[in-house]
């Protein structure tokens, strides 16, 4: 398969791509990129490649295309990957934590998940929300209902 995108790291890209892969706690991801790409600035084919840092054909190409097409920089960085928004953030967030904290409703010795989750939406926090939502955002903060 013919190359495309052929990588010519300069001097001051190499140093920074092998300082990035022998120091810091950088992304397990980045290493990888930085390697693929110091590896493609050798002459390995995008097989060889693969087959030393067990990554994908695919992988190694893409890598490739960002660094000619985009830089060093992004080639490194990871991309904003797609999915659904949060459904709590900021100040629904910290809502929902003062009514967790708070009293629960009368005739109630502790807020349940579901209770909670009917709050918020009773007090228009959020148009629609599930307990488990709930759950994961109070696990995060430490914290139980009740």
């Amino acid at each position: 398969m013919a190359k495309f995108y052929h990588v010519n790291l300069t001097d001051d890209e190499r140093e920074c791509l092998e300082q990035l892969t022998r120091k810091g706690r950088p992304s397990a991801r980045k290493v990888t990129r930085a390697r693929v790409l110091l590896l493609a600035d050798m002459g390995r084919t995008d097989e060889e490649i693969r087959a030393a840092l067990q990554t994908s054909i695919p992988t190694t190409y893409r890598i490739r295309k960002r660094f000619v097409r985009e830089g060093l920089d992004a080639a490194l960085a990871e991309r904003e990957r797609s999915g659904a928004p949060r459904k709590l953030a900021g100040k629904q967030e910290a809502y929902l934590l003062a009514i967790a904290c708070s009293a629960p409703p009368a005739g109630r010795d502790r807020w349940t998940l579901q209770l909670l989750a009917d709050r918020l939406v009773e007090l228009k926090v959020v148009p629609a929300i599930s307990d488990e939502t709930v759950r994961l955002r109070l696990k995060k903060a430490r914290l139980s209902p009740g």
